[in-house]
């Protein structure tokens, strides 16, 4: 293998039609590979440490190897073909009187890159091949500002929508005010009914005098008769 490599990270992962876009570099240089939607899933997931409710492919070769007390030691990937990676999986794994064995396989280069990032190991690239590779962190810092712009309008556009709610609850206040306006009117109306109440009453009061005055004139005619009746009798009883 040769040994003049130079470490990278993983720096995003970023999903397309029906596949992933991988960027791989340091503060010099970043690249790109392409894997498969699923491979890509899954480094993904190992970066941002989602809990998976099964293991995956990767999760359970990582089981395998440590049941017999190995561990992903780092990867390399060493040769370019046009667009095509090829990477070596470098793996230790020791032995119950302590022997240390060091394994290397032919990988792809996107089971290598998800092994590494599930186990923590690092990522090495071969100098030729970094050498060959087209550099991308101009394309890389765009899309991360772009994505940062997309980022602070969706938590701008939210906080309107949380000022609209606060709005909302405001307004109702303002027609509870209103309704609490028409709830003093309701009352005065019914004070105003209670006055009216009163007003009959006094009426009521005032109609029962006038019958008292009416009995009175009654009484006044009556008795005028009566005079009249009494004063005739009288007449009579003179006549008499």
């Amino acid at each position: 293998m040769n040994r003049d490599v130079v470490e990278a990270q993983v720096r995003a992962v970023l999903p397309l039609e029906g596949s992933f876009a991988v960027f791989l570099g340091n503060t010099e240089k970043t690249f790109v590979i392409y894997v498969d939607e699923s491979v890509g899933t899954a480094i993904s997931m190992f970066m941002r440490g989602v809990a998976k409710e099964r293991p995956l492919t990767h999760d359970l070769l990582a089981n395998v190897l440590k049941a017999f007390g190995g561990n992903v030691e780092r990867v390399v990937i060493n040769e370019v073909n046009g667009s095509v990676f090829h990477a070596r999986l470098i793996l230790s794994a020791e032995n119950e009187l302590h022997a240390r064995k060091v394994i290397e396989l032919d990988a792809r280069p996107s089971d290598s890159i998800a092994m590494a990032t599930q186990a923590g190991a690092p990522v090495f690239v071969a100098r030729k091949v970094w050498d060959e590779v087209q550099d991308m962190s101009e394309a890389l810092a765009e899309i991360e500002k772009r994505t940062a712009a997309e980022a602070a309008a969706a938590a701008l556009e939210g906080d309107e929508e949380d000022q609209d709610d606060e709005d909302v609850l405001f307004d109702d206040d303002d027609n509870d005010e209103d309704d609490d306006s028409d709830d003093d009117l309701v009352d005065v109306e019914g004070d105003e009914e209670l006055f009216a109440d009163l007003d009959d009453d006094e009426d009521d009061v005032e109609e029962e005098d006038d019958d008292e005055d009416d009995d009175d004139d009654d009484e006044d005619i009556f008795g005028g008769f009566g005079d009249k009746d009494g004063d005739d009798e009288g007449e009579e009883w003179k006549k008499g």
